[in-house]
Order: structure tokens, then sequence, then C-alpha cells
């Protein structure tokens, strides 16, 4: 088996009801839905733990290319090949290459804002809310820029058409989850969103996938970015 517990590499199970757990990183306990097959179990702020250097890089970057940008960051030791980092890293990654496509935001409090909003999304997500992390944030990423609110009218409206976009992208393609597959269609619905609705044109460049041997619910030929 590829990568999955972050402690032994076995393969993670999911159970149908919240059971306490002890991450075995930091010894916290509490209700989760996921442990390895073996009892391993890491929460969610141990499974990014080194995320906080991404600020730093966003801030350097003179990328337009929200993909290229998400691909380094994900290339970090802190980024696995599934995980609740990549609810983070969509939306941080959008922000930058808006912002260096002449996107009108205050870039580093931005990406603080949207860390502190991501973070709250748990891994699992995708498969216990029905709603992808990666395409919810989108959905903060055009919050975030926009200045919603829930009293907001335009915006308002705006971010929750962006998450839904993402979402229906997502879906199409089916499951099982694949964090890299989901945040790529995240990205790539927002760069045209943005354009359409906002006027700033972000760049893409052609997606294939150099991840898909660490994940071992790969889908293969279903999946628009294997070896495309």
């Amino acid at each position: 088996m590829k990568e999955e517990c972050l402690i032994c590499s076995s393969p993670l199970v999911y159970i149908k009801n919240d059971v306490e757990m002890e991450c075995e990183i930091c010894h916290k306990k509490e209700l989760s839905k996921s442990r390895c097959i073996k009892g391993h179990y890491v929460c969610n702020e141990c499974h990014i733990q080194g995320l906080d250097t991404i600020v730093g890089i966003c801030l350097n970057s003179t990328s337009r290319n929200p993909i290229e940008i998400f691909k380094s960051l994900f290339s970090m030791p802190f980024c696995h090949t599934h995980g609740p980092e990549h609810h983070i890293l969509v939306g941080v990654s959008l922000l930058t290459a808006y912002k260096n496509a002449g996107g009108n935001v205050n870039l580093n409090t931005a990406l603080d804002e949207i860390i502190l909003r991501a973070k709250k999304v748990p891994g699992g997500a995708c498969g216990f809310w029905g709603a992808c992390g990666a395409g919810i944030s989108s959905g903060m990423f055009i919050s975030i820029i926009t200045g919603s609110t829930p009293l907001a009218n335009k915006e308002w409206g705006l971010s929750n058409l962006m998450t839904s976009s993402s979402l229906q992208a997502i879906g199409k393609v089916g499951g099982p989850r694949c964090c890299k597959r989901n945040s790529y269609l995240a990205i790539l619905s927002a760069v045209k969103f943005t354009k359409q609705n906002l006027g700033i044109e972000m760049e893409v460049s052609k997606i294939k996938c150099s991840t898909y041997n660490t994940n071992n619910q790969c889908i293969k030929e279903r999946c628009p970015f294997y070896k495309s």
C-alpha cells in the first residue's frame, strides 16, 4: 500500500459514527470517523504541520497561474497524498494568482483569512458533508476578494455560485476521492468563473497528473488528468 496513514502508511478506514480517537502525534482526543486499519489516528492540525511556510512563498510569487502555484505548494513536505491541507492550498493558490493577474486584494491579509477559514473544513468533508473542501475553498476565494458576508447581495451570490460550480465539476467525475484531482477541478472552475464574473484573467497550464502512483484509489482513465 502507498502512503495513507502518516504513522504506519497503512490504509485508512471510515466509519459511519464518530468515535473518540487520540492523535498519535499531539495526543489530543477528539471525535472522528477515520483511522487506519491498525488503529492510528492523526488530527487535522497535525496533518498540516509546516503549512505556515506557505504565506511567505505566496507573497514572493509572481505567477499568474494558480495550477503552477498549487503544484509548487503540494510538493512541500507538509502536503500528503490526501488530507485537509488541500482545502487551504486551493484558496491560497487562487488568491496569489489573482493578485498577480491584477486583482485588487491585500494578499497578506487575504492569505491569513483563507487559512483561518479553510482550516475549519475537516478531512473527509467530501464524503461526509457532500461538499469537497477543495470546492469550498474556491468559494472562500471569491468570498474574500469580493468582501462577501452573510448579509451581502451580489457578493453572497457569487461566492455560492463559485462553490456550486466547483462541486459540480468534482461531482461529475465521481469518486472515490482524490485530493489532487478535486483541487485541479476546483482551480480550473475558479479561473473560468473569475474571468467571466470579475474580469480578471489568470493563466492556466495543461495538467498531467504526476501523483497517480501514490493514490491507492486512483480512478485512472476516468480522471481527466491521468496521463493526459
